[in-house]
């Protein structure tokens, strides 16, 4: 017997002693089933010095199993059960593993795993070889490390913009949804606003104020969403001058400062926001349009008297600061568009072709145009919140106006309103189905006989005229008359 074997058994048989010495007291004879249960839970609830020091504590169920070990296999089955030694993986099989892998790293655990059962016979299993590549670094395709991204910033203000949209808090009981632009160099909060949807229009709502108080930025760098790439972003960037980046899928790198900055409005400002307006709102004190307003407004303190004048943690200067100072640094002033400029660049435009008529049709309007155009292709630009002001543009020249011929809808059905107006039709006051029951009140409650005649004006072949039917129905109700000669009773 080795040593090993022996100091094991020793260690078994002082952890036995110990166990028997622990539920002794619950073994006496003649215990009633509460009396030894209340024993146990004394037990449980105190602790013990252990066999090889220290203080320990069991719990009711371990000390109840030892009672039953006791009692079935008496004090050898306090013991508790020697450890079966696992079989080790041979070395070789495991070296052979990460060969493989790194002869070619894109073998799969599971393409290992057949190249070694087919070579030797056996392999570990998936998991064993998985946890085994993992310690050795080999499950990066290459054996490479893993991705690294730099930290970027833009040297200057106004070279990038980064944009993205935010869920915002319910505002008199609707989803708002928050649009806004950061400068990358500055951490500026160049354009922002809530709106009442996540679309196109509510994108311009927040841009538009940012080009024309900020300047034109070298580019834009913005996700995927559906406002992001629909084509009048495209089209407005274009106008102006600048490049729109779309960020890939699957990887937001590059959008982390405007993300930082969401927590920062989280943090911060929708922390404080609350549904205070909704009383208003059903008291017809504030209307939606009214709430979000007063939202916006209040976003807009909060950022350009709180969000701008803190010092920022990356940049050590406040974004207003750095703002002004890098402008100062590069000895010029952002690039303001002209008027012009902004509201060409905030058109919408499609293309339509030309019918023999002369005519083009837009979401269901009909406009008459140049006759020279007939069979051609044409751009309508146009604002979406005024469909019969359309100008007609051909190979890049100005065609004039398409002259309204038959409108059925005068917006665009993208330029959704924020609260659209309820229709009000004037009432008259007059309650029919009330008249009709006052009629059916009076007709019960008036004394009026039935006019038969009215009923049966002429008489029925072989049948008793009205007034005979009548005149019988009275003899019958006058006993003392009799009945008439001639009519049956």
């Amino acid at each position: 017997m080795s040593v090993d074997t022996v100091k094991q058994r020793e260690r078994a048989q002082q952890i036995a002693l110990f166990r028997y010495q622990l539920i002794c007291p619950a073994l006496e004879p003649g215990l009633s089933t509460k009396q030894r249960g209340r024993i146990v839970r004394a037990i449980a609830d105190r602790d013990h010095d252990g066999p090889f020091g220290g203080r320990v504590r069991y719990s009711r169920e371990s000390l109840d199993r030892w009672i039953r070990r006791y009692r079935g296999g008496g004090f050898e089955a306090l013991s508790p059960s020697p450890r079966q030694p696992g079989a080790r993986i041979d070395a070789q099989v495991f070296e052979l593993a990460a060969a493989l892998k790194r002869e070619n790293p894109d073998r799969t655990v599971a393409q290992v795993a057949r190249i070694l059962r087919a070579s030797t016979g056996w392999s570990p299993s998936e998991t064993t070889l998985l946890r085994h590549f993992h310690r050795l670094d080999l499950m990066v395709p290459g054996g490479a490390g893993p991705a690294v991204f730099g930290r970027f910033e833009a040297p200057d203000c106004n070279e990038r913009w980064v944009g993205d949209a935010l869920h915002g808090p319910r505002v008199a009981g609707r989803k708002t949804y928050l649009f806004a632009f950061l400068d990358d160099h500055s951490r500026l909060a160049v354009g922002y606003r809530f709106g009442f949807a996540e679309d196109t229009v509510r994108l311009a709502a927040a841009l538009q104020p940012a080009l024309g108080s900020r300047g034109v930025p070298g580019s834009v760098y913005v996700d995927n969403g559906s406002a992001f790439v629909d084509n009048w972003l495209l089209r407005a960037c274009a106008v102006l001058g600048i490049r729109l980046v779309h960020s890939r899928p699957g990887q937001p790198q590059g959008r982390g400062k405007i993300e930082r900055w969401f927590r920062s409005v989280r943090d911060q400002f929708l922390v404080e926001i609350e549904d205070s307006t909704a009383e208003k709102v059903r008291d017809a004190i504030m209307t939606p349009a009214q709430a979000l307003l007063e939202l916006n407004g209040s976003f807009t303190a909060w950022v350009e008297a709180s969000y701008h004048h803190r010092v920022h943690s990356e940049t050590g200067q406040t974004p207003l600061q750095r703002w002004n100072d890098g402008w100062q640094r590069a000895g010029r002033s952002p690039a303001m568009p002209t008027p012009a400029d902004l509201t060409e660049a905030f058109l919408w435009s499609e293309q339509r072709v030309v019918t023999k008529t002369a005519t083009v049709s837009l979401h269901g309007n009909t406009y008459q145009v140049d006759q020279v155009l007939a069979g051609r292709k044409v751009e309508l630009v146009f604002s979406p919140f005024d469909l019969e002001t359309i100008r007609v543009r051909y190979d890049g020249r100005d065609h004039g106006p398409a002259v309204p011929h038959r409108i059925h809808r005068h917006t665009h059905p993208k330029a959704r309103p924020e609260t659209p107006e309820p229709a009000t039709t004037p009432r008259t006051g007059i309650d029919y189905l009330a008249l009709v029951a006052q009629d059916h009140q009076q007709q019960i409650t008036t004394d009026q006989k039935i006019n038969y005649h009215a009923l049966y004006p002429g008489e029925l072949p072989g049948q008793l005229s009205i007034d005979d039917a009548l005149a019988d129905i009275n003899t019958h109700d006058r006993p003392d008359q009799g009945e008439r000669p001639g009519v049956a009773g």
